[in-house]
C-alpha cells in the first residue's frame, strides 16, 4: 500500500488537515497529539475554574447583604451586572485569542488575571478594615467607597478573567478534533456533551462543598479555598502542553469584517453590480486570511459580493482596503448569518440569571433542614440544576441520541437548532413552575414550607440549559469560520452577560412602574414582595421568545444553505469565481 509522506519522511495520513500545530511547531501528528489524549487536561482545567467561579457567584448577594450592607434588590442587580460583564467581556478574549495570541496562550494569560482578582477579593472576606463593622440592633454603617472600590476591583478582574478564559477553552478543546478525520469529528461532538457535564461538575463542588466551607468557617476561607483552586487549574492545563494541537492566530476578524463592509459600500457607489460579474478568490491553496482555509460562495447577502468584485484593470488587488477575496466576503457572512438565531436565545439567559439572585433569596425562607442536625445552605440549593444536568448528559449521550439517531438519521440525534429549540420550550415551564411556588410559599407565610417545592424550577431551568448550551456549543462552533472560532463561541457566551444585564434593567423597570419601595413587585423583604408576578413576566417573555426562535430558526440558512431546523451541511455557491494569484 502507497504511505503519503510529507518533506522530511512523515506519513501525512496521521497529519491534522485543520493546520494544527504540535508543541515544537510542527503540522500535528493525530497519533501523538489531540483527541482524547488532550481533552482530559482541558476538561479538568474547566471543572476547576467553573468550581471558583461558582463558589463566588452564589455566595455575592449573601455576601452583599450581611457583609457590604446593601439591600436586596441593590446586592441582586450588582451581582447580575458583575455575571453579565463576566460574559460580554468575553468578547474581548475571543478576539485577542483569534488575533494575535492564539487560544492557548489567552487561557494562560487571563487565567493569571483571575487568580489577581481572587486574592483581592479573599482579603476583603478576611481583613475588617476592608467591610463595614457587623450591624447593631438598630443601625447598619454602609461601606465606605475605600471598602466597595477594593470589593468592586476584585470582582472586575474575575470578571476579566473569566471573560479571556471562557470563549477559548471550548474552542481549544474542540481544536483537538481534526473535522475532516470522521471518527474525530463524532468524538468532537462528544466532547462537547462532557465539557458541558465537567462545566457542572465544577458547578456541583462550588454550590457545595465550597459553600459549606463559607458557611462553616466564613467568607475568608470561602473565598480562599476557591482561590487556591484558580492556581491548580493553571498548573492542570499547563500539564497537558505536550499534547495539544495549537491553532495559530489568523489576524483581527473585525478588520476584515469592516474592509468588507467599506469595499462593498464604495463599490455599490460607484454603480458596480453583482449580476454577471465574477468574484475574485486567489488561487493558492490557502485563503488570503494567513492559515485559514477556503470558503465556498452563498448567494445569501449579496449586496456583501460587491467587496470581491476588482471594478477596474488599475485595481490594487493585494489590498484587502480595495477588494476582498470571496473568502473574506464569506467570512463575514457567516458572522451576520448567526445573529439572529443570537438574537432569540437571549431570553433564557435573562431566565437563567434568577438562579444567583431570586431563586437563592427565595430559598432563605424555606425549611431548609435535612434531618435533625444538617442545614442545606442557601447557596447550595442550585444544587437541583447542576444534578440534573449531570444526570441527563449521560442519559442524552449514551442512551438517547442513538434512539434519535435511528429515527432521524442526523449523527447527533437532532441538529443543534432543534436541541437549542428544546431548551427554549423547557424554559417556559421552568419560570412556570417559579411563579406557582411563589405564589404558594406567599400564602403559607405562617408555616414555612420546605426547601424541596424549589425543586421543580431549579431542575427544569438545569433541563433548558443542557439541552440549549450544548446546542450553541455545535452551533456557533460549526458555524464558524478558521478565523472565527473563539469568536463565535464568545458570542454566545456574551448572551449569559446581556441576559444578565437585562436582568438588572428588569428589576429596575418593575420597580419603578410598580410602585417603587414599600409597594412594588419587588421589594427587600421577599415576604412583602411580588415575586410571583415578576415570575409570570418572565414566563411571558420565555414563550413569545420560542415563537420568535422558531421562526428564526425555520428560516435559518447556513452554510449549506438548508433549513436549520432539518439539518446541517455545506453548500456550494452559484457564482463564477474569479482566480487571480497574489
Amino acid at each position: 500500500m502507497e504511505i503519503a509522506l510529507e518533506k522530511g519522511g512523515h506519513d501525512t495520513t496521521r497529519l491534522v488537515s485543520n493546520g494544527c500545530l504540535d508543541f515544537h511547531g510542527r503540522l500535528a501528528d493525530k497519533a501523538k497529539t489531540g483527541g482524547w489524549k488532550a481533552s482530559p487536561f482541558i476538561i479538568m482545567n474547566e471543572v476547576v475554574e467553573r468550581l471558583a467561579f461558582y463558589a463566588v457567584a452564589v455566595s455575592m448577594v449573601t455576601y452583599f447583604v450581611a457583609e457590604m450592607h446593601q439591600s436586596l434588590p441593590q446586592a441582586a442587580t450588582h451581582v447580575t451586572d458583575w455575571i453579565g460583564a463576566a460574559f460580554v467581556l468575553t468578547l474581548l478574549g475571543a478576539f485577542l485569542a483569534d488575533s494575535y495570541l492564539g487560544r492557548f496562550k489567552t487561557i494562560i494569560i487571563f487565567s493569571f488575571i483571575y487568580g489577581v482578582g481572587m486574592v483581592l477579593l479573599t482579603l476583603s472576606a478576611s481583613l475588617d478594615s476592608l467591610r463595614p463593622p457587623p450591624c447593631t440592633v438598630k443601625v447598619c454603617q454602609p461601606a465606605t467607597t475605600r471598602q466597595t472600590g477594593f470589593l468592586y476591583a476584585a470582582l472586575a478582574l474575575i470578571a476579566l478573567g473569566t471573560g479571556g478564559i471562557k470563549p477559548c477553552v471550548s474552542s481549544f478543546g474542540a481544536d483537538q478534533f481534526d473535522e475532516a478525520d470522521q471518527k474525530e469529528a463524532l468524538k468532537k461532538y462528544s466532547f462537547f456533551n462532557w465539557f458541558f457535564f465537567a462545566i457542572n461538575i465544577g458547578v456541583l463542588i462550588g454550590i457545595t462543598l465550597m459553600v459549606y466551607v463559607q458557611v462553616k468557617k466564613g467568607f475568608g476561607w470561602g473565598f480562599g479555598v476557591p482561590t487556591v483552586a484558580m492556581g491548580m487549574s493553571i498548573v492542570i492545563l499547563a500539564s497537558g502542553m505536550s499534547f495539544y494541537r495549537y491553532q495559530k492566530p489568523m489576524g483581527s476578524a473585525f478588520t476584515r469584517f469592516l474592509q468588507v463592509l467599506v469595499v462593498s459600500v464604495r463599490n455599490h457607489f460607484g454603480g458596480v453590480e453583482v449580476q454577471g460579474r465574477e468574484l475574485y478568490e486567489v488561487t493558492t491553496r490557502e485563503s488570503a486570511i494567513a492559515n485559514a482555509r477556503k470558503l465556498p460562495h452563498t448567494r445569501q447577502y449579496r449586496f456583501l459580493d460587491k467587496a470581491a468584485i476588482v471594478s477596474n484593470q488599475t485595481e490594487d488587488i493585494t489590498n484587502p482596503w480595495r477588494v476582498c477575496t470571496v473568502t473574506q466576503v464569506e467570512e463575514f457572512k457567516s458572522f451576520i448569518r448567526v445573529l439572529p438565531i443570537w438574537a432569540s436565545t437571549i431570553a433564557l439567559s435573562l431566565s437563567f440569571a434568577q438562579i444567583s439572585t431570586f431563586f437563592i433569596s427565595q430559598s432563605f425562607l424555606t425549611n431548609r433542614k435535612l434531618g435533625h442536625h444538617f442545614v442545606i445552605p442557601p447557596g447550595s440549593v442550585p444544587v437541583f440544576s447542576a444534578i440534573n444536568a449531570l444526570l441527563l448528559v449521560p442519559i442524552y449521550e449514551i442512551f438517547i441520541v442513538p434512539i434519535l439517531r435511528r429515527y432521524t438519521g442526523h449523527h447527533r440525534g437532532i441538529t443543534s437548532l432543534q436541541r437549542m429549540g428544546v431548551g427554549l420550550f423547557v424554559s417556559i415551564f421552568a419560570l412556570l413552575s417559579a411563579a406557582l411556588v411563589e405564589k404558594k410559599r406567599l400564602d403559607h407565610l405562617a408555616e414555612p414550607m420546605s426547601v424541596f417545592w424549589l425543586l421543580p424550577q431549579f431542575f427544569l431551568i438545569g433541563s433548558a440549559e443542557v439541552f440549549t448550551y450544548v446546542g450553541q456549543l455545535e452551533f456557533f462552533y460549526d458555524e464558524a469560520t478558521d478565523g472565527t472560532r473563539s469568536l463565535s463561541s464568545a458570542m454566545f457566551l456574551s448572551e449569559i452577560g446581556i441576559g444578565s444585564w437585562l436582568s438588572t434593567a428588569l428589576v429596575k423597570i418593575v420597580e419603578r412602574t410598580t410602585g417603587g419601595e414599600g409597594k412594588g413587585w419587588l421589594q427587600n423583604s421577599l415576604n412583602l414582595s411580588r415575586l410571583d408576578y415578576f415570575y409570570w413576566l418572565l414566563t411571558g417573555i420565555n414563550a413569545v421568545n420560542f415563537i420568535v426562535f422558531l421562526v428564526v430558526a425555520w428560516r435559518y440558512k447556513g452554510k449549506g444553505g438548508s433549513n436549520g431546523m432539518v439539518v446541517d451541511g455545506g453548500m456550494i455557491g452559484e457564482v463564477g469565481v474569479k482566480d487571480e494569484r497574489v
